[in-house]
């Protein structure tokens, strides 16, 4: 008579309370996640380890950690779990045309990357629903911790409000400061940051996640007040405001890439290289993407490759 494939005395109540207790860091936080009582937990991690003939904490400080011998089966577990979470996950879009993948774009990634992204993925086996989210950093980063996005793509958020999230960093980029080709400053060299000062400015609002990088130029440069600030997030907004104005679009290089190929917009000859920052995808910690996510992060990643080989050969 065959084996079994599995031994049957392992329940999955032991690999998941076991690997609860690993992603929560302590027996109580697991236990109240799962919930159940903390001796329940404590009882199925006990009969693992006897199960298995072998400690797989070491308890001998305050905090629980892994021995080798459990950062060995935490692996193959962690493995089998996704394993098993992607077969329901299979299902469960083989019988749903619900899904939907819903992601945040900043400013940065929404005329170039996302695009290119989102093309790839509607065409390919795991397409959905798809929902990209704008506007500004603190917006979409409150919508990614209640859920209701599944990751950002963008520049890194201040360190301050990464609490809880990861950072996966793509390629880095830097500002730039636009212009329409027939405004006083186009086609001038070595221009110093207090030439700006007689123009109005297009901004990014204090709160948005490049303000302090190009608060910090103006300062570096001895640029003190100008005609007039205009802060905005819209793209759109700003585009057609710097092209029939004099005013000068502080953003992000990528974002108006296409209007410098074009000769709709005029690179000033500003030094930027001190705003060079992480361009990447934003994510809730201790949280696995599910296969359409990771898809669409997949997809994502091959268009960020793609701009930031476009932006190192131009």
């Amino acid at each position: 008579m065959a084996s079994s494939l599995l031994d049957p005395r392992i329940k999955l109540r032991h690999v998941s309370c076991f690997l609860e207790v690993i992603r929560q860091g302590g027996v109580v936080a697991a236990s109240q996640t799962l919930g159940l009582s903390q001796p329940a937990v404590s009882k199925s991690i006990g009969e693992l380890e006897t199960l298995l003939g072998a400690p797989l904490f070491d308890r001998s400080g305050r905090k629980l950690v892994l021995t080798s011998q459990g950062e060995v089966f935490a692996r193959h577990a962690m493995s089998a779990a996704a394993a098993i979470r992607e077969g329901i996950e299979s299902m469960d879009l083989q019988r749903s045309s619900q899904t939907v993948v819903r992601l945040g774009a900043l400013p940065t990634v929404e005329v170039e990357v996302v695009p290119r992204a989102v093309a790839r993925f509607i065409r390919s086996p795991l397409a959905c629903r798809v929902h990209v989210e704008s506007g500004p950093s603190t917006h979409m980063l409150a919508m990614l911790r209640n859920g209701s996005l599944d990751f950002i793509v963008g520049r890194l958020a201040s360190p301050v409000v990464m609490n809880g999230l990861v950072f996966e960093h793509l390629y880095s980029e830097q500002l730039t400061f636009a212009v329409r080709p027939g405004h006083p400053l186009a086609g001038k060299r070595s221009l110093t940051f207090r030439a700006l000062e007689p123009y109005p400015m297009l901004l990014p609002p204090t709160n948005a996640i490049i303000r302090p990088i190009v608060d910090s130029l103006f300062i570096a440069g001895g640029a003190a007040r100008f005609s007039s600030e205009i802060e905005t997030v819209s793209n759109s907004f700003a585009r057609a405001y710097a092209m029939e104005n004099d005013a000068i679009w502080t953003i992000s290089k990528s974002v108006v890439a296409h209007d410098l190929q074009t000769g709709q917009l005029v690179a000033l000859a500003l030094d930027t290289s001190a705003s060079h920052g992480p361009v990447g995808i934003t994510l809730r910690s201790n949280e696995q993407p599910n296969m359409v996510t990771a898809a669409m992060m997949g997809e994502i990643r091959l268009a960020a490759a793609e701009v930031a080989s476009a932006q190192a050969s131009a």
